[in-house]
């Protein structure tokens, strides 16, 4: 059900006083997990894993209280945990699927649904989401949550910076003290600051499947009622270091073709062609070259900025 928080927002000292603003209101949707544990194909080892993860929650009882390890470990009662591997290789599903197994609801965050212009209020933002998530007894799911996670800035040159150090401690402090599940997702793990690490009690590692693996993705993917003639075991030999996110794409944009074709029995060349356009843009996105350029802000730029932007909040 849908959950309404309306957040104070604190006015920079720099800002001029915006009376006709109206705090930002965000809607936390809670939510039953959509996948279960029958639903994903994985390496048998981070298959293991997620059970372990599982079973850590189920079993709080007994790991702390009757087998002691309250004494060494009372900080750890809750349950956070990472996914971390290349797109389309079933962390999102897994997440869901955890969670369900967990017979528990979710809040699903997006960083941008969190993140604010304005200084301070991203940090009462997601303070307020851990406190409707313990109200609700529902997990929390961080995709992309390195946007979230990433290195603390050291060398701070505007008040952007600061800002950000700032939402990053708020978090530390309240994954310190959580009780409930948080499950965080990423492509990017390196670009997470060793202080979440630390505080993040799994990782687990989803990595692109092997020929095994790609065989029954492509029948899983492949509906029985698809009137069609494919060798699965020869697709998956044929084609490797692409992700079930891939093979799903493929075999919807074969059907597509097919329909629009009138195919009475859909060729395997179709499943092909698609997953080959689908490697050619991966191969190509890979080869582009991308630059990143930092912009550096001196105190005075960054006011100049601020007031800049609560003239046109102010014109709305």
């Amino acid at each position: 059900m849908p959950i309404n928080r309306n957040h104070e927002l604190s006015t920079p000292a720099a800002l001029p006083q915006a009376s006709s603003r109206q705090p930002k209101v965000i809607q936390w949707q809670v939510v039953m997990p959509k996948h279960i544990l029958e639903d994903l194909i994985l390496a048998s080892e981070t298959y293991n894993q997620l059970l372990d993860v599982i079973s850590y929650f189920q079993n709080r009882d007994l790991l702390f209280r009757q087998w002691g390890l309250a004494e060494r470990f009372a900080s750890q009662a809750g349950l956070a945990v990472n996914l971390h591997g290349p797109p389309g290789t079933g962390k999102t599903l897994a997440a869901h699927a955890i969670i369900s197994a967990l017979e528990m609801s979710m809040i699903c965050v997006d960083y941008a649904e969190i993140e604010s212009k304005y200084v301070g209020e991203t940090s009462k933002n997601i303070s307020a989401l851990f406190k409707t998530a313990q109200e609700q007894g529902a997990a929390i799911f961080f995709d992309e949550a390195d946007a979230l996670l990433s290195k603390r800035v050291t060398n701070m040159t505007s008040a952007t910076d600061v800002s950000v150090n700032q939402t990053r401690s708020v978090l530390l402090n309240l994954l310190n003290n959580y009780q409930g599940v948080i499950i965080f997702a990423t492509n990017f793990v390196q670009n997470f600051d060793a202080a979440f690490l630390r505080r993040i009690k799994y990782h687990v590692h989803f990595q692109l499947p092997d020929v095994e693996l790609r065989e029954k993705l492509w029948q899983m993917y492949i509906p029985w009622q698809m009137p069609c003639h494919v060798d699965f075991a020869q697709l998956a030999a044929k084609y490797d270091n692409i992700s079930g996110s891939d093979i799903a794409s493929a075999v919807f944009t074969a059907a597509v073709q097919a329909a629009r074709f009138q195919d009475r029995l859909i060729p395997q060349s179709r499943f092909e062609q698609a997953i080959g356009n689908i490697i050619q843009v991966k191969k190509a996105n890979a080869d582009s070259e991308i630059t990143v350029r930092k912009r550096f802000l001196t105190e005075e730029q960054a006011k100049a900025e601020f007031k800049l932007l609560a003239k046109e909040e102010i014109e709305k």
